[in-house]
């Protein structure tokens, strides 16, 4: 049989990835070993084990929109984005198992988790006041510059935006970076959008943002 684990982000560390996975492996190793030594037939236990988690074989189109409805009918886990995966991180049963490996103690778990909160949290504001200030020093002035009415579009686009950081900054950090995982997913992409809809009718000339044409052929136009 065969198991895929996607590659991480190109800006995450794989330290915990792989301190993850490792101490999964051994958690399952030793549960064997525990039973082999008490007296159990060890292929009677591979053949019970392999029986019971069968249902996590699948060699079918795992990009199937269909596939994760299918997976949790089986009972499988189906976590939907990495933020909700950080908040299962400190879940009771994680937490047990690496205590018990003598890997991680529940505080460090808990600073991990929080660690990669705030690390997410930090990353998108970041692109959230990019976004704004590109709306401001350029898509503003490129419009006016176009003799384009946006309609108070971008205006309010920047506010929704900003409105956004406010709540979020107010917010605990559990709360907080389910909120972030909304605004980069959902609100960020609608005013990306409204943006996309302007640069289509602003005149090239006067539009300050590189173009995918400039992007594609930057020897070109450098």
């Amino acid at each position: 049989h065969r198991f895929e684990f996607r590659a991480c982000g190109s800006s995450q560390n794989v330290s915990l990835i792989n301190t993850v996975l490792g101490s999964i492996v051994a958690a399952q190793f030793k549960l064997i070993a525990d039973r082999v030594e008490k007296g159990e037939d060890a292929v009677a236990v591979a053949q019970e084990l392999l029986k019971k988690h069968m249902k996590s074989v699948y060699n079918g189109n795992g990009y199937d929109p269909a596939w994760p409805k299918k997976a949790e009918e089986k009972g499988l886990w189906v976590i939907p984005s990495g933020v909700d995966a950080i908040l299962k991180f400190t879940d009771e049963k994680n937490t047990k198992m690496f205590e018990e490996l003598k890997v991680l103690g529940p505080e460090e778990v808990k600073a991990r988790q929080t660690c990669l909160l705030e690390q997410y949290l930090l990353t998108v504001e970041t692109e959230c006041k990019c976004m704004i200030d590109m709306i401001k020093m350029h898509v503003i002035p490129s419009c006016k510059a176009s003799g384009l009415d946006d309609k108070g579009a971008c205006e309010a686009g920047m506010k929704l935006l900003e409105d956004c950081l406010g709540q979020i900054h107010a917010a605990e950090l559990q709360d907080a970076a389910k909120m972030c995982r909304t605004l980069r997913l959902e609100t960020m992409i609608q005013v990306r959008k409204t943006i996309d809809e302007l640069e289509g009718k602003a005149a090239p000339s006067c539009w300050t943002l590189a173009s995918y044409k400039d992007l594609w052929f930057i020897d070109q136009n450098s």
